[in-house]
This record gives structure tokens, sequence and C-alpha cells, in this order.
């Protein structure tokens, strides 16, 4: 039984990777704009979301901040990426059952009004809970330098790397701020 919940926690929760959203509690990207061409890009994801997705998000807005910017090309100058980790304990629980003898009781000797006598029947104490889970979030962050015209070094192209992005994500081309 404790299994099967488990794994409709893990299914629930399966989608509830980051979505591709601006930063808020549950994650997302943000962007400073550091000269009229320059721009970081971070992409924070929480523990559902894959480094993979990470990395394509942080890229997916580099491109879109590219184009609203009026660049058609964009080169990545500084890239990192790196997790945030944490674990999880799960709470502890005990649960104790008194198995009485076939009378329906357990034998007890001595006074009982005062509780200074022998009670003797079994029990069994079951304890459940105290896993601990590793978390890992992944970050990733790029220093963008965009181009109105393609240069003679390597280039994304802002508008093919959208679509692409958008595509492979089943992400709709409504506006995403």
């Amino acid at each position: 039984m404790r299994v099967i919940a488990i794994l409709l926690v893990i299914l629930f929760l399966g989608g509830c990777a980051t979505a591709y959203q601006p930063q808020s509690f549950s994650g997302g990207f943000s962007e400073t704009q550091l000269d009229t061409n320059v721009f970081t890009i971070t992409f924070k994801g929480n523990g559902y979301t894959g480094r993979d997705k990470a990395n394509d998000f942080a890229l997916l807005r580099s491109a879109e901040l590219a184009l609203e910017h009026g660049f058609k090309y964009f080169a990545i100058v500084d890239a990192q990426q790196y997790s945030k980790n944490s674990t999880y304990t799960t709470p502890t629980t005990a649960t104790t059952n008194v198995n009485a003898n076939t009378y329906g009781s357990a034998y007890s000797y001595g006074n009982n009004t005062t509780y200074n006598g022998n009670t003797y029947g079994t029990a069994t104490t079951t304890v459940s809970g105290g896993e601990t889970y590793n978390i890992s979030k992944p970050r990733t962050s790029n220093t963008i330098v965009c181009f109105v015209e393609k240069p003679q070094s390597f280039t994304y192209n802002a508008e093919f790397l959208v679509k692409s992005l958008k595509q492979k994500y089943r992400i709709d081309n409504t506006p995403n701020k």
C-alpha cells in the first residue's frame, strides 16, 4: 500500500517541473541588461526540473530577449551551470498494536487499581518514515552579446532557436512577459 502511495506522489509531482515562465517561487527565468546589446539570463529550475531543460530554457529566453531588442543573432560569451542541493527527511512515526490473548484481554497480575501490577501480552511496534531525499535544483546562467547582422564568429539564429525550442517543449507563441 505504501509503495502505491509513493508511486502516486511521484506521478503527480512529475508534472511539477518548473515551467517556462518569469521567475516565481517555483523557479523560472530572469535577466539583466548590461549594455545595449549585452544581457545576462538566468533560469532556475526546481527539484523536478532536469539540467537539460534548464539549459534549454535559458537558451530560449536568450533568443527571445535578443528578438525583443531588435537583434537577430547572439553569442554566448559566458555560461555557468550549477545546482543548488538540499535534502529532505520525512517525519518518523511509530504505531504500537497490543495483541491480546484469545479471550480478548491481556493477562494482568497484582494491584491494577494503582497500576503497580504486571500485565502480560505481546505488542508490535511499526516505525515508518525517516527517509532522506536529495534534491538538486539546476541553475543556468548565460551572458550573451546580440547582433543585428550575422558576424563571422559563431552565433545562434534567435528566430530559428525560439521556433525550435518552443516546438520541442510544446510552448505556445503567446508572450511570456
